[in-house]
């Protein structure tokens, strides 16, 4: 499912015409904007769908978007993702914005996971459920995200993709030792076998990722349901020139047109004005390399 809650700005009307002694200068436009939206479908393969979405705008220049994924393995994963998702919008709006954006999601991804682990300690019937959780900020130009299973986060820059997060995964932890290649990976047996979620612990590891953001730039945070259909270098192709909804809607129809064995969820944002990023200074070092080559 999806929740979604955008701001209305307020509009002055007066027949066409401006107040009197109103001046006829506009204000101009705000220096970042950003369009974003969620979508979820439950594949061509299930009838249940474990996956939950949210979006949040905040302000015109602050808004959020989430995905977790159930683990279908236990009892509950559909309770544990819908849970996640509303806890982290309820408790990232509670804080308020005197408290720094990144403190404030982290804070929101540990009160899901407290409140998940605590129903599950009192319901018999839920007491093992868990699910992925991967929450995204857009800030004034900056990306923040929080992160804790297999969920993705993609940043999408001039055509080219980049994955943001790692898998909390026993396939995944064997791949960065080396053990298995990368071409294995993608089908390896304990590529769905979490090593972190949330709900699971009272308390979870949360890793934090922060990101400068320019004009153009994409970012889709998706369920394995998607990358694990699609193979991420044709992201950026599906989702070229098109508006987050639209984005989101091309993505898991992409996915349920060559069978999407498992649940499907994708949010988009994409930055449509952002603040030219002032060229650093050359360092020293790098003029006296410059010099002598």
């Amino acid at each position: 499912m999806s929740i979604a809650k955008e701001a209305n700005p307020d509009v002055a009307m007066n027949d066409g015409r401006l107040p009197a002694g109103n001046d006829l200068a506009q204000s101009p436009p705000a220096a970042f904007a950003f369009d974003m939206a969620v979508l979820s479908h439950p594949g061509t393969e299930r009838g249940d769908n474990e996956d939950s979405c949210v979006s949040h705008r905040e302000s015109d220049d602050i808004g959020l978007v989430a995905v977790a994924d159930g683990v279908s393995s236990y009892e509950g994963g559909e309770v544990a993702s819908q849970r996640a998702t509303e806890v982290l919008v309820r408790s990232f709006t509670e804080s308020g914005r005197t408290v720094a954006t990144m403190k404030r999601l982290v804070r929101a991804v540990q009160q899901a996971n407290i409140e998940i682990y605590d129903t599950a300690v009192v319901v018999p019937q839920l007491r093992r459920m868990c699910t992925t959780l991967t929450a995204l900020v857009v800030d004034r130009g900056e990306a923040l995200a929080a992160h804790v299973g297999d969920s993705r986060l993609y940043l999408i820059r001039d055509g080219q993709i980049l994955q943001l997060t790692k898998d909390h995964t026993l396939a995944a932890e064997r791949a960065s030792l080396g053990l298995i290649g990368k071409e294995r990976l993608r089908n390896h047996p304990d590529r769905c076998v979490l090593t972190r979620s949330v709900g699971r612990e009272l308390i979870v590891g949360v890793d934090r990722i922060t990101r400068e953001l320019v004009q153009n730039d994409v970012l889709i945070v998706c369920s394995d349901g998607l990358y694990n259909s699609l193979d991420e270098s044709e992201f950026a192709r599906i989702v070229a020139d098109t508006d987050a909804a639209s984005g989101c809607r091309a993505l898991i129809d992409a996915a349920n047109s060559i069978g999407a064995l498992d649940n499907v969820t994708a949010a988009m944002v994409r930055i449509t004005r952002a603040p030219a990023k002032p060229e650093r200074a050359e360092g020293l070092a790098n003029r006296l390399r410059r010099l002598f080559r």
